[in-house]
């Protein structure tokens, strides 16, 4: 994701991000963010299994 990003245009993005947010903020933005990542990564395994399920029922039936 960052991988064409370097050093200093990380270090710019972070600046941004104190400034318009201020420093107490950004612990609760990660908090959020975090929720977040976890929630999708666990739709998408749901949704995977309904796949894995879907073609065994397939193949099942013929």
């Amino acid at each position: 994701m960052f991988a064409n990003l370097g050093v200093t245009e990380i270090l710019i993005i972070f600046l941004m991000v104190v400034i318009i947010f201020g420093g107490k903020k950004i612990p609760e933005l990660a908090k959020g963010v975090g929720k977040g990542i976890r929630l999708f990564k666990s739709e998408l395994k749901d949704v995977k299994e309904g796949i894995d399920i879907s073609e065994d029922i397939k193949k099942i039936d013929g």
